[in-house]
């Protein structure tokens, strides 16, 4: 029988293995915490090539060890409400998480809000989701 872990617990056993701490992990590898503490926390099911090769880099791995760990997006939204979808975009950005459910299986909802600076210098915010469970996201 195998068993499949998610890109969260692996990174996880992979920095206790390591011996390392989040900050020690944070210093080899150049990401945030932050950055660590989002993976560690299953709010990343995919990783961007330069964030996987930092990571593989400070845990000493191969990148490839890591991605067949991401979960690949296949899920079709079209049948999903665009209503819902703004719905829980505002939610995230009044800080009313706890409830949000994903569409597609009904778990949990990870949300994060992106701070992104627009072409005058402004600050935009931009509401992001990922479910805990399947591949659902909202970028």
């Amino acid at each position: 029988m195998t068993y499949n872990k998610s890109l969260s617990e692996f990174i996880r056993e992979s920095r206790e293995k390591a011996g390392l701490s989040i900050i020690g992990l944070s210093k080899k590898s150049g990401l945030t915490i932050e950055q660590l503490e989002d993976i560690e926390a299953g709010k990343d099911l995919f990783l961007p090539a330069t964030i996987r090769q930092k990571l593989a880099k400070g845990l000493k791995l191969n990148p490839v060890d890591i991605k067949q760990y991401e979960r690949i997006l296949l899920v079709s939204y079209d049948n999903i409400d665009e209503n819902y979808i703004n719905t829980v975009k505002k939610a995230i950005l009044n800080g009313e998480t706890e409830n949000l459910r994903c569409p597609i299986c009904s778990s949990k909802l990870n949300t994060k809000i992106v701070r992104l600076i627009d072409l005058e210098d402004k600050i935009a915010l931009h509401p992001k989701a990922q479910c805990s469970k399947c591949s659902f996201q909202i970028k």
